[in-house]
C-alpha cells in the first residue's frame, strides 16, 4: 500500500449523543484544486453503536450544563475514548479490514465559536471530549482527534466540517446540488455546478432533531419520534411556528454554527410549554417541532443558498432525520416547487448513516498527509488549516 492509499476508520457521535457511528474508508490521492484534494474514496464498511444508558445520561448532564465536577469531566472523557475505541474494534473485527490511521471526531460537550469574555480576555472556545490516547492504545494505530481548534484560530467557527467530504464527493461539473445533514443540528453545504471549492458555501440552518427528540422523550418517553409517526399524527400549531421562526439565529448571515447552547433542553422545555398553551395533544407538539425543522431548512436555502444556484437542484439529504418520514414529506413540499429535486445520500452510494463518520475519516487523512482539513468559505476562516492532533500507539 502506498503512502498515501490508506484505510482509515472515522467516528462520529452528534450532538443528538444517541451513539457511536464508524466508517471504514479506503482513501487514495487524487487530483488537488484550489488548495483542496480530490482524492478518491471507497467504503469498506460502516456500523453505528447505541451508547450504553448510563453512558448517554452522562453525556446529556455534561452538554451545556450549568456546573459539573472536574472528577465528573474527566471520567467522562476517558470513557467516551474506551468507547469509541470498542466500537471501532468491533467494526473491524465484523469487517475483516486492517487499520492503518483512526480519525475521532469526539463528543461535542461546548461549542462557543463567537469570542466572549472569561478571565480577563475574549475569545471563542470549543471541546470535544473523548481520551485519544485510549483509542490509540486499544487499536495499536495513530489517532487524529481534536479538529475543530486549529479552524478557529484561523478565525473560523470550528464547523462545519463536513464541507470537504461533500465537495470531494458529490461535486458535479453540471447540477448543482446541496448536502443537507439532519443531525440534532441541521447543517447544509450548497455546490453550484461546476463550482471551485471556495464557491461553495456551508451552515447550521437551526435544529434538526434536537426538538423532536426532546419532545419525543418527554412526551411519549421515546427517545425519537421513529419515521415521524408521532408528528405524522398531529397538526402544526401555527401561532407557535410563527413565534419559533422569529429567534435570532435564523436571521444571521451564514458562516454560523449552532448546539445545544441555542436549542437544547432550555429550548425544548420553552418550545414545549408554548405548544400546550395552544394544544393538549402531544401530537401536535411534535408536528411543530418537526415544522420547525423543516421551515428553517428552506427558508435558509431560499434565503441564502437558491440566489447562487441555475437550474435543478439536487438536494441530497443524511442523518438520522432522512428516516423521518413526516420531516421528509414536509421538505418535499416545500422544496421541490423551488426546482430542488430531493434524494438521499444513500441513492448516490453513501449510506446516510455512514456520511459524518466517513468525513473524519477523509480529514484525518488529510492531516496525516500535512493538508488542510477546513473549507474557509464554509467556516469562515481566513485562511485554509491543518486540522487535528495526532496521537500515535
Amino acid at each position: 500500500m502506498s503512502a498515501k492509499t490508506m484505510t482509515v476508520a472515522g467516528v462520529m457521535s452528534g450532538t443528538s449523543a444517541d451513539g457511536i457511528d464508524v466508517a471504514v474508508v479506503r482513501i487514495t490521492a487524487g487530483a488537488a484544486r484550489t488548495g483542496l484534494a480530490r482524492p478518491k474514496l471507497t467504503l469498506l464498511a460502516h456500523e453505528g453503536f447505541a451508547f450504553p444508558a448510563a453512558l448517554r445520561r452522562a453525556v446529556l448532564a455534561a452538554m451545556n450544563a450549568a456546573s459539573t465536577s472536574t472528577a465528573e469531566l474527566a471520567r467522562l472523557n476517558w470513557r467516551l475514548g474506551l468507547a469509541y475505541a470498542e466500537a471501532v474494534s468491533e467494526t473491524v473485527k465484523r469487517h475483516k479490514v486492517k487499520l492503518d490511521l483512526v480519525g475521532c471526531h469526539g463528543q461535542t460537550l461546548y461549542h462557543q465559536p463567537r469570542a466572549q469574555t472569561y478571565a480577563g480576555r475574549r475569545f471563542g472556545c470549543t471541546w470535544q471530549a473523548g481520551e485519544a490516547a485510549a483509542i490509540a492504545a486499544a487499536l495499536g494505530v495513530p489517532v487524529v482527534s481534536n479538529f475543530r481548534p486549529a479552524d478557529m484560530l484561523a478565525g473560523g467557527q470550528g464547523a462545519p466540517l463536513v464541507p470537504m467530504l461533500d465537495y470531494v464527493l458529490f461535486a458535479d461539473a453540471k447540477r448543482g446540488r446541496v448536502l443537507q445533514n439532519i443531525g440534532g443540528i441541521a447543517n447544509l453545504t450548497a455546490i453550484p455546478a461546476g463550482a471551485a471549492a471556495d464557491r461553495m458555501i456551508a451552515f447550521d440552518t437551526g435544529p434538526g432533531n434536537m426538538v423532536i427528540d426532546a419532545l419525543a422523550q418527554e412526551l411519549f418517553a421515546k427517545p425519537f419520534d421513529r419515521n415521524g409517526a408521532f408528528a405524522g399524527g398531529g397538526a402544526v400549531i401555527a401561532p407557535v411556528l410563527t413565534q419559533a421562526l422569529r429567534n435570532p439565529y435564523f436571521q444571521l448571515q451564514p458562516p454560523r454554527t449552532a448546539g445545544r447552547e441555542q436549542f437544547g433542553r432550555e429550548y425544548a422545555a420553552k418550545f414545549l410549554a408554548d405548544c400546550r398553551r395552544h394544544s393538549e395533544k402531544p401530537e401536535d407538539a411534535l408536528a411543530t417541532a418537526t415544522a420547525l425543522t423543516a421551515e428553517t431548512i428552506v427558508r435558509s436555502y431560499q434565503r441564502f443558498v437558491r440566489p447562487m444556484m441555475k437550474g435543478e437542484v439536487d438536494y441530497i439529504v443524511s442523518g438520522g432525520g432522512a428516516r423521518n418520514h413526516t420531516l421528509m414529506a414536509m421538505l418535499a413540499r416545500r422544496l421541490e416547487p423551488l426546482g430542488c429535486e430531493l434524494a438521499a445520500s444513500d441513492d448516490f452510494g453513501l449510506p446516510a448513516a455512514a456520511k459524518e463518520a466517513a468525513a473524519f475519516a477523509l480529514l484525518a487523512w488529510q492531516t496525516w498527509h500535512h493538508l488542510p482539513g477546513n473549507a474557509p468559505a464554509a467556516t469562515g476562516a481566513a485562511r485554509p488549516a491543518i486540522l487535528g492532533q495526532v496521537t500515535y500507539a
